[in-house]
């Protein structure tokens, strides 16, 4: 009966050992190639939904739009300013103009259409590269774990990679710039990126130079089950153009209420019964 006591002590005390064992830090190759995949789901599922989103400009004034997508395309339709509804006369005239917009892009020819669908992809491919350029253009170290909100997430540091050709004009900015991720241990989702110039750039053609001061922040929260979308971005850009004219602009945008889209058709037969 001597041996039975203590082998009932170490069976019982396995799970807590378990349950607070320290889990190890996957490599930082290994949480940037998940990451991306996560990123790449998202940027697939990102058409399918309508969302709302709120303009802040530099003296603090707000726009509120509806994000609609309307056979294929987004539509952008105002509902409020600096915080209220819009009025009722412009409520129902914003409503008149979308569905002209509606009416307009179902007569739309095959040309026309395919016309603004390419408009459409060109510029969600040409953010989305933007993204996953992050990956190759930097070296990440991990400093660590933290909180960011509810979330444990892991912390990566990202500096200059040598010898990164960028390519295209669009992404040459990353060769100038470093950044921290802020990566979620349990899903690999970008919970938030902050990148920043850290020496000059030339682009355009060596018309304009993006100048150290210009950084930009993203954050992303789930929407879906495996599916996180952005929830607020801020730029602050700095450019010399001609190398003479100094040009500044400052965005900052906050995402929210996403819902699988209701207002286009193609999307009908996969929405039922979800809003």
């Amino acid at each position: 009966m001597s041996c039975v006591l203590p082998a009932i002590l170490l069976a019982l005390s396995l799970p807590t050992v378990t349950a607070n064992a320290v889990v190890p830090i996957p490599p930082a190759a290994t949480i940037l190639e998940r990451s991306v995949d996560a990123n790449q789901r998202d940027w697939k599922a990102a058409p399918r939904y309508d969302y709302e989103e709120r303009d802040r400009d530099a003296d603090g004034h707000t726009r509120t739009y509806e994000e609609l997508m309307v056979l294929g395309s987004p539509y952008e339709r105002l509902i409020g300013v600096d915080g209220n509804p819009i009025p009722t006369a412009q409520r129902e005239a914003e409503e008149k103009k979308l569905q002209k917009a509606i009416a307009e892009r179902d007569a739309e020819t095959p040309a026309e259409r395919a016309r603004r669908l390419a408009e459409y992809e060109t510029g969600r491919k040409q953010d989305h590269l933007l993204m996953n350029q992050l990956a190759r253009a930097f070296q990440f170290q991990i400093t660590g774990e933290e909180r960011l909100g509810t979330r444990l997430v892991y912390v990566l540091k990202a500096t200059p990679r040598p010898g990164y050709q960028p390519p295209n004009m669009d992404t040459k900015v990353l060769t100038g710039m470093e950044g921290t991720l802020w990566i979620d241990a349990a899903t690999y989702q970008w919970v938030k990126v902050e990148a920043r110039v850290i020496h000059p750039v030339t682009i355009a053609g060596f018309l304009a130079r993006v100048e150290p001061g210009t950084q930009f922040v993203l954050e992303k929260a789930p929407v879906a089950e495996g599916i996180w979308l952005p929830s607020h971005f801020t730029v602050q850009s700095k450019a010399r153009v001609l190398f003479f004219f100094t040009h500044r602009t400052q965005k900052d945008e906050t995402y929210f209420d996403y819902q699988l889209s209701r207002t286009d058709p193609a999307l009908a037969p996969l929405l039922s019964g979800s809003r």
